[in-house]
């Protein structure tokens, strides 16, 4: 779009009702000569792309990621512009953008071609349908239950209530997480942020499951981010984090996981581990080993003795996070998915070029299928990723 469509846009955002998004996207697209648009979002398993509803007669159903040939899922997966071009007209789906997170496809139709310049200013629009849809969520629920596919307890609301944006991404750094069941979750949790040059990174694991975990989960993540954005280090916030949880729960209940913290100019990323599985660390496409820190006791049972580790990675190193659902999920009677399949998927989708946060997707519900999609407990994954400018 022009500089001088600027204003007018920030002036059309201010007072945005959620239901008249779509028309005035529409009214904004006029310049580029499209017409007949809709506005899907990712469904909170990230399955189903599903249709913000407007005020026209036109009804669409939800687009599931799962079927081939659909113009929008293929722009969501490859998150990249689409297009298919008719006679005189071209049919366009531009991933949305609420800041790095890709939240949905906004789709419409264009008269003639789409050339490099069209193109450009299609994009600019979905980063518009972005910034719109994460301002009118402030004040309210309805792109939260158009996001609901199903029925939802209530420790995932709350759980998904306290969520970073699943994709966060700098100049140097990107990270990606994913939480299942999307729709029963309880006690799993990531978190990152950007704080001046560095990247912080939290995983955790409260014990059990339903309402208690996350209650749990939701004071440990209370505690972290208050000592964050105070400025403690990592060290501090660990011991912290086991003295509230004792003081709170008596040993009864405790929290597995790991703080980090990358150092974006340099890849120098420290951690501490409470009693958590061991992260991977990936190079040039290969899981190469696991990164070892000596874990204190869960916090919430006194693990005072808090090792900080250190490791120094190399420009596209990357280092996953996870919690045991991930690979001690099993059928009755059967082993587990275990480190190596998670492993052998994980470096399959890198020597496929698939999107960090596609692989991701797709590692969970392989392993939701190995269990015939009945989770027995949460997985939480988070993929951070250094990558500086210079880096080749």
């Amino acid at each position: 779009m022009d500089n001088r469509d600027v204003g007018p846009t920030l002036r059309a955002l201010r007072d945005l009702a959620p239901s008249d998004i779509t028309d005035t996207l529409a009214r904004l697209a006029q310049t580029l000569g499209a017409y007949a648009i809709t506005i899907y979002l990712i469904d909170f398993e990230q399955s189903s792309l599903v249709p913000l509803p407007d005020r026209s007669a036109q009804v669409d159903s939800p687009i599931s990621l799962a079927t081939e040939g659909s113009l929008e899922g293929q722009a969501f997966v490859s998150r990249r512009i689409a297009s298919e071009a008719a006679q005189e007209t071209t049919r366009v789906c531009v991933p949305i953008l609420e800041g790095s997170d890709f939240t949905g496809i906004l789709a419409f139709t264009l008269h003639g071609p789409l050339d490099e310049a069209k193109a450009s200013s299609c994009e600019e629009l979905g980063m518009l349908a972005g910034a719109a849809i994460a301002v009118a969520a402030r004040y309210t629920d309805l792109f939260n239950l158009l996001r609901r596919r199903k029925a939802m307890t209530l420790q995932a609301s709350m759980q998904w209530d306290l969520l970073p944006p699943l994709r966060l991404k700098t100049p140097e750094a990107v990270s990606m997480g994913v939480l299942e069941p999307a729709y029963d979750v309880g006690g799993d949790f990531f978190d990152h942020a950007v704080n001046g040059f560095g990247l912080d990174l939290a995983i955790m694991d409260s014990m059990g499951h339903g309402l208690a975990a996350s209650v749990v989960s939701s004071l440990a993540v209370g505690v972290y981010r208050h000592d964050r954005r105070e400025g403690q280090p990592i060290r501090a916030i660990h011991q912290h984090l086991d003295q509230v949880l004792g003081e709170q729960f008596g040993g009864e209940r405790f929290v597995t996981g790991q703080l980090g913290q990358l150092d974006l100019p340099t890849g120098h990323l420290t951690w501490t581990n409470a009693g958590h599985p061991r992260p991977l660390h990936i190079r040039r496409g290969v899981v190469t080993d696991t990164l070892n820190c000596r874990p204190s006791l869960p916090w919430g049972l006194g693990g005072h003795n808090v090792e900080v580790a250190e490791v120094a990675l190399q420009p596209g190193d990357s280092v996953v996070f996870y919690t045991d659902g991930v690979v001690e999920g099993r059928l009755h009677g059967k082993e587990p998915f275990g480190l190596g399949r998670f492993v052998d998927l994980i470096e399959r989708s890198i020597a496929a070029s698939t999107p960090t946060d596609v692989t991701l997707r797709s590692a969970v519900n392989t392993i939701l299928d190995f269990q015939e999609r009945r989770l027995r407990d949460d997985a939480a994954i988070l993929w951070a990723t250094w990558l500086p400018p210079a880096a080749p």
